[in-house]
């Protein structure tokens, strides 16, 4: 039996609005694989290890190299959903040579991450997933992609409610990336770009057909896909208000818009607009990231455990399973 199975992977900040959501996909598309749920809290870690069975808690230290863990404990893989400031996170994964999982990192905070691996290459596993909900929108780009020869543009509008941003985490998050960066990195008739507040604006319509204002947003989703399919022009912007759900008086909802431009096989232009909306907002869909993740670092899904090297969900994430998990989660996938 391979030591993954054998051995808890351990969800940091997995007592969290989203990092909970995550363990129970995790839980339902691998009954049987060992959870430990890490948290600053131990009683509302252990509640949620309750919840899942086949699961144990723990408190975390992020402050200690060792994340405060017996030195006789050992884990198949390390989630961390939350910005560790420190790295002691990853550290601890290269230590006990296990796979390593981050949602939190932004586009221009990947240096201290690489430098890591580049000092450790044979370690750790490092899927570097600080992308649009945790690779969905990836996931949907690729697989929509997949109708074109070539690729001109990639165009990518993520709807987030202001009621829907998540946990305290989360919030952190989404303050530190907006605050420290007041640019953002986008591809643009080949050349890269850093624009500012002014020029990284984009109006885009929503699911209902309503103009947006949208930012340019410095995550990982347009160098990924850059890389992945040779676009000419890739960018991802971010409304944040009232989703159209809301406006309807129904719960929060997130949307992703994606929109391409290119040649398809046959040779004709083509321009293609698909909606993907989850009437559950962001979280169910961050957590199917998340668990789609695990499995393939671990070797439960799409082939064989990883082997050591830094990764973007690009490379070792199948679209089409990714997405397939995700509309079982109930989202709702429109072609316009």
């Amino acid at each position: 039996m391979s030591t993954y199975k054998q051995h808890p992977v351990l969800i940091v900040g997995g007592s969290g609005v989203v990092g909970s959501l995550a363990a129970k996909e995790l839980r339902r598309l691998q009954p049987t694989l060992p959870i430990t749920i890490g948290g600053r809290d131990l009683s509302r870690a252990e509640t949620v290890a309750r919840e899942l069975g086949h699961a144990d808690a723990t408190r975390v230290d992020l402050t200690r190299a060792d994340l405060g863990q017996p030195a006789e404990r050992a884990y198949s893989a390390v989630v961390m959903f939350l910005k560790d400031d420190s790295l002691n996170s990853l550290r601890y994964a290269q230590a006990q040579g296990v796979p390593y999982q981050g949602i939190s990192t932004a586009l221009f905070e990947v240096a201290p991450e690489v430098a890591l691996h580049m000092a450790r290459p044979q370690r750790s596993a490092i899927l570097m997933n600080g992308t649009w909900l945790v690779g969905s929108a990836i996931a949907a780009v690729l697989h929509f992609a997949r109708e074109f020869k070539t690729l001109d543009s990639i165009a990518i509008g993520g709807v987030l409610d202001e009621q829907d941003v998540g946990g305290p985490a989360a919030y952190a998050d989404l303050d530190r990336m907006t605050k420290s960066a007041a640019n953002a990195l986008l591809l643009e008739k080949g050349q890269w770009r850093w624009v500012d507040s002014t020029e990284g604006v984009r109006m885009f319509r929503d699911s209902t057909g309503l103009e947006v204002q949208g930012q340019a947003y410095s995550l990982l989703d347009p160098t990924a896909l850059a890389a992945a399919t040779n676009a000419k022009s890739v960018r991802s912007d971010v409304f944040i208000g009232t989703s159209a759900s809301r406006r309807r008086g129904e719960p929060s909802s997130t949307e992703i818009i994606i929109e391409l431009e290119g040649t398809r096989h046959d040779g004709t232009h083509a321009r293609t607009r698909h909606e993907l909306v989850h009437p559950g907002g962001q979280a169910p869909v961050t957590a199917v990231g998340v668990a789609v993740g695990v499995e393939r670092l671990l070797g439960l899904a799409g082939g064989a455990p990883v082997a050591p090297g830094l990764y973007l969900p690009t490379v070792l994430i199948e679209p089409e399973y990714h997405l397939r998990r995700l509309q079982e989660s109930g989202l709702q996938v429109r072609s316009a």
